[in-house]
């Protein structure tokens, strides 16, 4: 083929820069600006009286701000111009009396700060367990009293019924015995199914013989301390039934609406809906057992809804005194708690309904030390101190019913009457659980007070304690042991108590002039125990109160107090949960990390964190908390000596099996510290610190891939503030710098990130004038082409690598422009390593990037070809100064230009193919616009290239006619300038095929 000579066109770089600009245009005040306020034209139209009339608009301008999507339709919203023509009063009026509703809906419905029974369901059923053998009656169907003829009277149906419901109480049941825990879950299940399944089938009498059947179960305490489990089963199974009987009787009411309002009343309510759900209530009354009747009466409580406004407020007393015949004691407080659920749910503001519960509670709590229930725990072998904390979850759902959005003067009565019981501990437990946590705060001395003369008898002598990380006092269970011992101190159990105080301070702040006595107060029992898990789960409360109103000199007390209790027999083990909460809150209230760390025990403390993994949890824990709240660079050696070590501990952790992902983690995290840790003007020290941060980090490429970004921003910020004195030591210390990087660089496994830090560490030994440095990098980059792979892992996925190397090489080009030749090496030598490199690289037989990249090469040869270049750096004679415009060198960049173009040639040959005409069309116009661009089209030769890649780009039907259109658009616009007058033969030459 013969040789196409190159000739690149001169290019006067100044004045192309001035015609790209734009056009600099004078606004006058008043005129348009993308910043000013903008002025939409308001529309109102205005309504005549007469008939007949036209509509008359005027417009007003109104300069506030407005959304520019308001103004489409000439000025008027739509929606806006809708609601001008409604009735003003009458829009007034509905909006202030949908205001009204919603505010009273909002007083009367319970909030999302309110903390739902859904939410404690798992919590009783994993805690209340048993091994014993637990025992259930069936309901077993019977046919009497079905055989009814479709002509019966009324009062023969109601007689039949009557009779199916005598029957469950004549025997119609069957029991089954020695049933394990889980058998008796499952049986239960069942029962829940068959309510569900008889309700489908229009079964109702058999599923309210469910219902009663299962509510009987409540009465029964064989198995005592399953009861509160047994509970959440049983009544799961009312709030079934509740919700099908009220969900059933409302369908009746819609007639021929698609809904009731959630706020409709009994008028609105018709006949047949009212006699359905009286006949439910009637069934129900009918029930002999007082504990049935009660539960199943309150499951469809919500029903008075459709019987009459008052009928919650009137039923709810009523049921409260109903429990009153409940001998039981454990029996009739879940009652009540079951009340005070339903009540929550249809009628949260009748608080009188809730406070009487708990009160009545209160008259019958010494029936828990009467002698028939102790016969009864004699009889189960069940100790006092385990029997009280069945209590807790229904006296800490009956108290969180009653301070919900309560007034401060009800924890004060509340206190009183627990004063009147001896302070019982299980009561005051309860109340610091349920009352806001500021109303205790407040209380915090009178607290400690009543904590201090409780009751022994109310809360469980020490024996074998289990005491779970929650603010409720449900959460502490305790075991007497068999032999029972007088506790040694009130500290045993009095801890417990100040365990719930804690967490109502750690929410709320107590008087200021009560927090160190409250400090001292609660240390001083915490201190004393012995029992290493009681005091790690009381310190870890009270470690957030110290953080948030004390110094670091009471923090690093209380640390130094954990130590000393949790290191004998290595006690730390059990306890890593809670030492990562403490370490956890200190973090959250201590931001000033030259304080923290200068913590005599912060260290130590670290150290009791022996398992890797916790380990690493809480370094990575510190780190955040580190990159979040530092503002500032440091040099503070305590900083950085401790955050080494916790990078250190991240770092070592990592090996084979570590996923990436944990990896890219820490190393973000390392990354950051790194980030932050600056010598201001001592650059020597600061490529000290990262010297041996890579010497700490070396297994962790990204933080190698950051340190060496750090050193080449060093070097950079060396030769800005140095600028003007280059002195011996500050040329030494750049070399340093660049030293650290081609040695770092090569430890690196990614292909790509040793050739964009080889390329950026060569520009910023170029910029310092180290030009030898310079040409190793970029030479040690062109050496390193041949090894990219043909794919390569981003991100897990396997992608070709021919995008990213063309990428590279574009960058590479755009900084060889500027590298000198050296003397030695002749010209252009680095431009020809690379030709070779890309002309033996193996691309793929499908891909066009390799001409690509020799379209770039011409870019960058023409380029060198200008007298002066675009772009240059300070104090770096580039080869537009070395050779001047030298004949031979430009000779030089000519033969390989036309090496180039033969090489591109050829491959637009291969191209001739069918499959893979299209392609030759993209390249032959990606081609001519590299022409167009930089060469210089004067010459003949060069034109009738451009003029057949052109032809070649359409003659196959693959070309994008919008894009050629526009490109000899571009021509024309250019032949109008002067030096550009060759362009308009040139255009005359472009013909355009249309596709037909």
């Amino acid at each position: 083929m013969a040789a196409f000579p190159w000739h690149a066109r001169s290019r006067n770089y100044t004045s192309e820069f001035e015609s790209c600009r734009l056009e600099a245009v004078p606004v006058e005040f008043g005129d348009y600006h993308p910043l000013k306020p903008i002025t939409v034209t308001e529309s109102k139209t205005k309504k005549m009286g007469r008939k007949g009339s036209t509509s008359s608009t005027s417009s007003s301008s109104s300069s506030s701000m407005i959304d520019p999507l308001s103004s489409v339709l000439d000025g008027t919203d739509p929606l806006s111009l809708f609601a001008a023509t409604a009735d003003p009063v009458a829009t007034a009026a509905n909006t202030d009396s949908t205001r009204k509703k919603r505010d009273k809906d909002d007083s009367l419905a319970v909030g999302s700060d309110f903390e739902p029974w859904s939410s404690k369901r798992g919590e009783i059923l994993a805690r209340y367990t048993t091994t014993e053998k637990l025992s259930i009656n069936l309901y077993m169907s019977s046919e009497k009293g079905k055989a009814t003829t479709p002509g019966s009277a009324v009062s023969e149906k109601v007689r039949t019924r009557l009779e199916e419901l005598d029957d469950l109480e004549e025997g119609s049941q069957k029991e089954l015995l020695n049933l394990t825990q889980q058998d008796y879950m499952n049986r239960i299940e069942d029962l829940n199914q068959s309510l569900k399944d008889a309700w489908a089938s229009d079964q109702k009498v058999k599923a309210l013989k469910i219902v009663i059947q299962c509510s009987k179960l409540l009465s029964d305490t064989t198995v005592i301390q399953f009861y509160p489990s047994k509970f959440v089963l049983i009544t799961d199974i009312l709030d079934t039934f509740g919700k099908l009987v009220y969900e059933r009787i409302l369908s009746m009411c819609l007639d021929n609406r698609s809904s009731l309002p959630d706020n409709f009343t009994p008028e609105s309510v018709n006949d047949t809906a009212k006699e359905t759900c009286l006949n439910w209530f009637f069934k129900i009354a009918s029930i002999r057992e007082l504990i049935p009747r009660f539960y199943v009466e309150a499951a469809i409580l919500k029903c008075n809804k459709f019987l009459s406004k008052t009928g919650i407020s009137e039923c709810l007393p009523r049921l409260t005194a109903m429990i009153r015949g409940i001998g039981d004691p454990l029996v009739a407080v879940y009652a009540r708690a079951y009340l005070c659920r339903v009540g929550m749910e249809v009628a949260p503001h009748r608080k009188e309904s809730l406070n009487k519960n708990f009160f009545d509670f209160l008259l019958t709590f010494k029936q828990m030390h009467g002698d028939t229930v102790q016969n009864q725990l004699v009889v189960q072998c069940v100790e006092i101190p385990l029997y009280l904390t069945l209590y807790s979850p229904a006296i800490d759902w009956i108290l969180q019913c009653i301070a919900y959005r309560a007034p401060e003067i009800l924890l004060t009565e509340m206190m009183e009457r627990c004063k009147k019981l001896g302070n019982n501990a299980l009561l005051l437990n309860s109340v610091m659980s349920a009352f806001r946590a500021e109303f205790i705060a407040a209380r915090s001395m009178d607290f400690i007070g009543m904590i201090k003369e409780c009751d022994e008898s109310g809360f469980p002598k020490r024996g074998k304690l289990q005491v779970t990380m929650q603010s409720s006092s449900a959460e502490v269970t305790m075991m007497e042991s068999k032999n029972r011992k007088r506790a040694p101190a009130w500290t045993e159990r009095e801890h417990l108590l100040f365990r719930s105080l804690g967490l109502n301070l750690a929410m709320a702040d107590p008087p200021e002039c009560d927090r160190l006595q409250i400090l001292n107060e609660a240390w001083k029992v915490i201190t004393k125990l012995k029992n290493p898990q009681d005091y790690i789960n009381c310190a870890e409360v009270w470690v957030e109160y110290t953080c948030r109103h004390f110094t670091k000199r009471e923090v690093n007390t209380v640390l130094a107090d954990v130590i000393k209790h949790m290191t004998p027999d290595r006690a730390f083990e059990d306890a890593y949960p809670q030492l990562q909460s403490i370490i956890q809150k200190i973090i959250t209230y201590f931001h000033d990390f030259s304080v923290l760390f200068s913590a005599e025990k912060f260290l130590p403390f670290l150290d009791m964190f022996q398992k890797e993994s916790v380990r690493v949890e809480v370094c990575k824990c510190i780190m955040e908390a580190f990159i979040k709240h530092q503002q500032d660079a440091t040099k503070d050696p305590v900083i950085l000596n401790a955050l080494l070590h916790v990078c250190k501990t991240m770092h070592d952790s990592v090996n084979a099996l570590t996923l990436e992902d944990e990896k890219r983690m820490l190393a973000s995290l390392i990354n950051g510290f790194i980030k932050m840790v600056s010598f201001g003007r001592d650059f020597e020290q600061q490529l000290s610190f990262y010297v041996e941060a890579r010497s700490m980090f070396c297994n962790l490429e990204p933080v190698l891939v950051q340190l060496v970004h750090s050193v080449n921003q060093l070097a950079m910020e060396t030769r800005k503030v140095m600028k003007g004195n280059h002195s011996r030591k500050t040329a030494a210390f750049v070399r340093a710098c660049v030293a650290f990087c081609f040695i770092t660089i090569p430890s690196l496994t990614s292909i790509f990130a040793r050739l964009n830090l080889y390329l950026n560490s060569g520009q910023v030994a170029l910029a310092n004038q180290c030009l030898s440095q310079a040409d190793a990098f970029f030479k040690a980059a062109v050496s390193l082409v041949p090894e990219v792979p043909k794919m390569i892992n981003i991100d897990g996925k396997m992608r070709p690598s021919e995008p990213f190397l063309l990428e590279f090489f574009c960058n590479f080009f755009s900084t060889l422009l500027i590298v000198p030749d050296h003397p030695e090496q002749g010209v252009l030598f680095l431009v020809r390593g690379l030709l070779n490199v890309i002309q033996d690289y193996t691309w793929e037989d499908n891909s066009d990037d390799k001409v690509r990249i020799y379209a770039n090469v011409l870019h960058l040869l023409s380029a060198m070809t200008q007298e002066t270049y675009i772009y240059h750096l300070d104090k770096v004679d580039s080869n537009d100064t070395l050779y001047g415009g030298d004949s031979k060198f430009l000779i030089e960049i000519n033969k390989l230009c036309e090496t180039v173009i033969a090489q591109i040639l050829d491959h637009l040959k291969t191209l001739g193919q069918e499959e893979t005409l299209k392609r030759q069309s993209q390249l032959a116009l990606y081609f001519f616009n590299s022409i167009l661009a930089h060469g210089d089209l004067r010459n003949n030769k060069l034109n009738q290239l451009s003029v057949n890649l052109w032809n070649l780009a359409q003659k196959h039907g693959f070309a994008d006619t919008k894009t050629m259109v526009k490109t000899l658009e571009y021509i024309k616009r250019q032949s109008k300038q002067p030096e550009m007058s060759h362009f308009t033969e040139l255009a005359l030459r472009l013909p355009l095929q249309s596709r037909t």
